[in-house]
């Protein structure tokens, strides 16, 4: 399948790089640490996409510790790998940030290494909510479902946002920089307490905080139980919530406001949020339908929905940098659909709301169903991989370039002769 046609590759010849980093962490410790000690551990011949790429195997290595130890996601692991796990993540954040700086010290900056970094930093999102359920002792549940929904949404909205503004948007409290050294704080801090179980009891108690506050000899306020009962867990999950609404918020206004510079009709951009919503209602129903999917296969569909979000992702930075029209399409959901169509059948037949209406499930509930998951698993590591291979030749071919290494070098002795040669002319 051809992802980008001959006649917009030109496009790629007008891209520039445009972003905005309004965080303070980032500004006066992130940078400074990045551009003065760690881009020095790098040698000029290694190529950006690669220091990336190198950044992502950390997380697999999580990743893989954590099915070994924890795959129920409800386990307690050994200490140790907590702690690799906040390493783990760190470097990624390290490498992640640096390969821009090292693009921009070799000359290599360009279209492809926007859409390679995008496109990791997609995969890297569903699996560190996998890798966070584990740190909490989630389990397969809704909480980290819920978890799962809010990543691939900060994701997305972002993205959306940077295809309408043409500029990359980070706030003063961002995934990418906050976000992540949070993260690695809780991993770190989940080792030092022995284990994920420490998160599960309740936060006000743990602080030692009465549920019963006396405020004057006559006036006194109890907690309610649903409120003062509140794990450290879901207590993260609500301020992950009101940040959730935030930065959506703040996305939509920036593309509101970039639409009406241009002289065009913000409507039409917002209705570019509808696929991830659309994706995310056929999520919802085919595990409620599907409680053993849920409850008994969560990881692996955890990294479907992952993929499925990276790919439309991955659609949207490709239009953004060949000017294409904003891709309200994704493939990876016509299977889902079927898994909820053939799970719905026989609650219908059993309700019988419409006579008539309903049908035998050909699935199931059991080993069939789960078959179906790892083929509609197999499907999107299939379809995303093709779009992948797919898209990275043909920007590499158009622009002479090799994604891995470095296939022109840039000979500072070479350009001052240019220069020089220029000014003599």
């Amino acid at each position: 399948m051809v992802y980008v046609r001959q006649e917009k590759l030109p496009n790629l010849r007008e891209y520039k790089y445009s972003s905005v980093d309004r965080s303070l962490v980032s500004r006066y410790i992130l940078k400074p640490f990045y551009t003065n000690v760690v881009i020095k551990c790098f040698p000029m011949n290694m190529a950006p996409n690669l220091i990336t790429l190198t950044g992502f195997m950390f997380v697999v290595a999580n990743f893989l510790t954590l099915l070994w130890y924890n795959p129920s996601l409800d386990q307690d692991c050994p200490v140790w790998v907590y702690y690799s796990w906040a390493i783990g993540l760190f470097l990624y954040q390290t490498f992640d940030a640096v390969d821009g700086t090292q693009a921009r010290r070799t000359r290599q900056s360009g279209p492809l290494g926007e859409l390679f970094d995008h496109g990791v930093d997609a995969l890297n999102t569903s699996l560190e909510v996998l890798l966070f359920a584990g740190s909490q002792n989630m389990g397969q549940s809704w909480k980290t479902v819920a978890t799962l929904f809010a990543s691939l949404l900060t994701f997305y909205v972002q993205t959306w946002d940077e295809y309408h503004t043409k500029t990359l948007t980070l706030g003063i409290v961002n995934g990418p920089v906050e976000g992540i050294l949070i993260l690695v704080g809780v991993y770190a801090m989940t080792g030092y307490m022995g284990g994920a179980h420490f998160w599960q009891q309740s936060l006000l108690a743990t602080f030692g905080l009465p549920q019963t506050l006396t405020l004057t000899s006559s006036l006194s306020f109890t907690i309610p139980d649903f409120l003062y009962n509140l794990s450290f867990t879901e207590w993260y999950m609500v301020q992950g919530t009101f940040v959730l609404v935030q930065n959506t918020l703040e996305s939509a206004r920036n593309v509101i406001k970039a639409r009406h510079a241009r002289g065009d009709r913000s409507r039409y951009a917002l209705v570019g949020l509808g696929p991830f919503f659309t994706t995310w209602a056929f999520v919802v129903a085919y595990l409620y339908l599907q409680p053993n999917i849920l409850h008994n296969h969560l990881v692996p569909f955890v990294l479907f929905a992952g993929i499925v979000n990276a790919y439309s992702v991955g659609q949207i930075i490709t239009a953004h940098l060949v000017k294409l029209d904003f891709p309200y399409w994704n493939v990876l959901v016509v299977p889902l659909s079927l898994g909820v169509i053939d799970s719905v059948g026989p609650i219908l037949l059993e309700y019988n709301p419409i006579p008539g209406l309903g049908w035998p499930s050909a699935l199931g509930d059991g080993v069939y169903q789960v078959s179906f998951m790892f083929c509609m698993l197999g499907m999107a590591v299939g379809v995303y991989g093709s779009f992948v291979v797919d898209v990275i030749v043909t920007i590499c071919d158009y622009l002479d370039i090799w994604c891995l290494t470095i296939k022109h070098p840039y000979v500072e002795e070479e350009e001052q002769k240019q220069v020089n040669g220029k000014k003599i002319q």
